[in-house]
């Protein structure tokens, strides 16, 4: 895979695992709900929006959260509350207001540099799963990015037959990846394969304007719009990448996926934080939005 001149990088996934090389860090970790296969990459299917269509005709919204309340809505989220993360990553998670908040409209997701159960950071990282799953159709998410060298804000996706069909066989999605050391730069990866020792990815970045600031100086929308064996990304409305089972095989992306935002610090997409890096750094999200068409 070419990516932009970005360097391979090596992850841990867990005790136990081989070292796999990737360019993504987010890896799946426990096991989701058992569901049904879909087609994997060819033929045809009769699933709710499995048409591509334009951006802008998906306007049936199904399921959002815009952080209106003052907490977070519980029927719609799960805290990973976790000590040790794979990546070499340093912070643990947890379900405090301190890491995760809902404030002005926003999602807070905060990473403090403390001493938190025997590691040097804490932070948050939150999930759909069991919740709600995403099928056809697009998901967009407004975020305000965090900087600073060894800051890692995700916005990601995981296949959830997980439980039957584990990671990287069940897909993952990293719709948004910012190494907060190039906080001009977003990545936009995809990881499959039939196993750990087949593990595989694909993907590319999307570089802000040199008159767009960057990543942490205003409010973007990142989307994905899933159809029947393709997948567009887009930013703030504008394609920059799209997959089909031609660049990428075996195929999971047309079974459901749960989303997943989190706020790492640490690790091996963009090594830690050095005396440049300030805390505390907070990821806000405004929306989260998952549209299909009539």
């Amino acid at each position: 895979m070419s990516y932009l001149g970005t360097p391979t990088l090596l992850r841990s996934l867990s005790a136990g695992i081989a070292l796999l090389l990737s360019n993504g860090g987010c890896t799946q970790e426990p096991p989701g709900p058992v569901i049904v296969d879909t087609a994997t990459g060819g033929g045809t299917s009769t699933a709710v929006n499995a048409d591509p269509r334009d951006f802008a005709q998906y306007t049936e919204l199904k399921w959002s959260d815009e952080f209106d309340g003052g907490s977070l809505d519980q029927a719609k989220w799960v805290y990973e509350v976790k000590d040790v993360w794979y990546n070499n990553e340093l912070q643990a998670t947890t379900n405090r207001r301190d890491n995760v908040t809902v404030t002005g409209g926003n999602l807070n997701i905060t990473a403090i540099k403390e001493n938190y159960n025997g590691r040097s950071y804490s932070s948050g990282r939150i999930i759909t799963k069991g919740k709600q799953d995403f099928n056809f159709g697009r998901v967009d998410v407004r975020a305000k990015l965090p900087k600073g060298k060894g800051i890692w804000p995700a916005i990601w996706m995981l296949g959830s037959n997980d439980s039957t069909t584990p990671w990287p066989a069940c897909g993952e999605i990293d719709i948004m990846e910012l190494r907060g050391s190039s906080p001009t730069v977003n990545n936009s990866t995809v990881h499959y394969g039939t196993s750990n020792a087949d593990h595989k990815y694909k993907g590319t970045q999307y570089t802000l304007p040199a008159s767009g600031g960057d990543f942490s100086s205003d409010y973007h929308v990142f989307s994905l719009v899933r159809s029947l064996n393709q997948m567009r990304f887009y930013i703030d409305g504008n394609l920059y990448y799209t997959l089909t089972p031609a660049d990428v095989s075996p195929y999971p992306f047309n079974n459901p996926f749960y989303a997943i935002l989190n706020l790492a610090v640490g690790g091996d997409f963009d090594g830690n934080p050095d005396a440049s890096t300030t805390f505390p750094q907070t990821m806000l999200v405004d929306y989260v939005r998952y549209y299909q068409y009539k």
